[in-house]
Formats: C-alpha cells, sequence, structure tokens
C-alpha cells in the first residue's frame, strides 16, 4: 500500500470531532490550525493531559491528535489512560501521536501505547492528512489483554514472528503438519490432471 494519497482521494471531515492535545501553545495553534484546514468544524483544544481526559469524559470524538513529550503526563500515558479507562465512546477512536523523537525506542513505545499512527515532527498538511485517510480506512481488529490495549500492532497478517509460539488463540502452529483430510475428492483432482482442450 502506497503511502501516497490519490489525487481522487476525498475525506468529509466537516461533521468530525477532533481533539487536539499540545502543552505548547504555538505548536496548538499550528497543529489546530493544519486540521481546521481539512474541513473539521468540531475542534476541540487542551493544553494538558487533564484538560484532555476532562474533555474525552464529556464528549464523543472521532479522533485524537496529540504531542507525545509533555511534563507532568505525557501523550503516551495519555493514550495508555484513554484505552483503559476512556468509557466505551472513546477507548477505541483513532489516536494520531505527533513527536519530535523518531529513535526505534519511541516508536514502540508508541505502538506499544495503543496508538494508531505516529507522525514526526515538523508535521505537514500532507503527511497528517494522508495518516487520518489511513486511519479511516485501516481495518485492523482492537486487541484487549492484560498487557495491552488497542489497534493490533501487527500491520501484515504472517502470524507470529518465525521461531515463536503464537499467544493468540487463531495463531497457528510454527510447524504446520500433513493435513489431516483431502482438500479436493479424487474427482477433482483427477479433472486437474486432463490436459485443457484448446480450440483454435
Amino acid at each position: 500500500m502506497s503511502d501516497a494519497l490519490l489525487p481522487s482521494t476525498r475525506i468529509n471531515l466537516e461533521r468530525a470531532t477532533v481533539l487536539v492535545l499540545d502543552d505548547n501553545g504555538p505548536s496548538l495553534d499550528i497543529l489546530s490550525q493544519v486540521v481546521s484546514g481539512f474541513g473539521v468544524k468540531q475542534l476541540l483544544r487542551a493544553e494538558s493531559v487533564a484538560d484532555a481526559q476532562s474533555l474525552v469524559r464529556t464528549k464523543t470524538f472521532d479522533l485524537i491528535i496529540s504531542d507525545v513529550q509533555m511534563p507532568t503526563t505525557d501523550g503516551i500515558e495519555f493514550i495508555q489512560w484513554l484505552r483503559r479507562e476512556g468509557g466505551e465512546t472513546n477507548r477505541y477512536i483513532p489516536v494520531i501521536l505527533v513527536t519530535g523523537h523518531t529513535r526505534t525506542s519511541q516508536i514502540f513505545k508508541v505502538r506499544d501505547a495503543g496508538a494508531n499512527f505516529m507522525v514526526a515532527k515538523p508535521i505537514t498538511p500532507k503527511v497528517l492528512l494522508e495518516r487520518i485517510f489511513w486511519v479511516a480506512r485501516e481495518d485492523r481488529a482492537f486487541i484487549e489483554c492484560d498487557t495491552y490495549v488497542g489497534p493490533d500492532r501487527r500491520f501484515k497478517h504472517e502470524g507470529p514472528p518465525p521461531g515463536t509460539d503464537g499467544r493468540r488463540k487463531d495463531d497457528l502452529p510454527p510447524e504446520v503438519g500433513e493435513a489431516q483430510t483431502p482438500n479436493m475428492s479424487d474427482d477433482e483432482i483427477a479433472n486437474l490432471m486432463r490436459p485443457a482442450k484448446v480450440q483454435i
């Protein structure tokens, strides 16, 4: 799947309710202007995690865009709270985290917090819109267990990593044995083996 939006792509965000969280006033202004430029009419702003939590308790959102680096409680802790305690109307909604740090360890932290995607600063409207579109059309399952709550961290449906036993109920064993029942009947196999008739 290409990261680029096709020219024919259209997203109507006029009816979407979006929460933007950033403790830095100028950064919050820029992010809000970018999101408003996408046609969002219902945009709520929060300058602290506490403010964002209050809004989540009282309103239903379609999307949250949050900065990661914040004092006291950061964006990662906010998403972890949202996924477990955000209420049935908001805990499943898409979340995009924005960060100036793109080290591998930071990317894993963002993923493991339950975010859908991460966008590196400085953000551009094109990249942010691509991520919003991607979030809108993705079909990853929502996983809930003792250690993780959020969208499936596997982007590809290839089962558990090689050499490991799957931890999920639907994971196949790493080594698949012989088929217990035939896939096709003898007649079906015979039909496949017959030479095809070619008309000239």
